[in-house]
């Protein structure tokens, strides 16, 4: 498998149409995926002293953050009303293969900062609300 660029994983956000149209978060610099998994475990004295986990239970989870430039586009602008509203919303993440990652999402974080005389950047971070699907 070849390796990918890093600039192409991609965080889009929903449009709110039926069926959804995703616009890509411009300026996004930097990006993290985490698929997280809490694990129920059924050892009992019959499991020779192993552990052992039951298959498709606990609670399972994607964090994504980011970090980039503000440009102020229509992405951008609907993920801080997002985030300030407490509102969940739909999101994709798409990578170089074509491989994405469908699902909705609750804005946990949306920072703002900016230095004299250069330009004015966020950082973000995202938690899944339901079922996250590949494709």
């Amino acid at each position: 498998m070849a390796a990918e660029k890093g600039s192409a994983f991609l965080l889009k956000v929903g449009d709110g149409g039926s069926p959804v149209g995703f616009a890509t978060v411009a300026g996004l610099r930097t990006t993290q995926l985490s698929i997280n998994g809490e694990m129920v475990a059924i050892t009992s004295k019959d499991s020779g002293g192993w552990r052992e986990l039951l298959s498709g239970a606990g609670v399972r989870s994607v964090s994504v953050s980011g970090a980039g430039i503000f440009t102020g586009s229509a992405a951008e602008t609907r993920l801080k009303g997002n985030a300030l509203s407490g509102a969940i919303d739909d999101y994709r993440l798409s990578f170089e293969g074509g491989e994405t990652l469908t699902g909705r999402f609750l804005v946990t974080r949306l920072d703002y900062a900016g230095d004299y005389n250069g330009e004015r950047n966020y950082t973000l971070s995202l938690e899944s609300s339901g079922v996250v699907v590949s494709a």
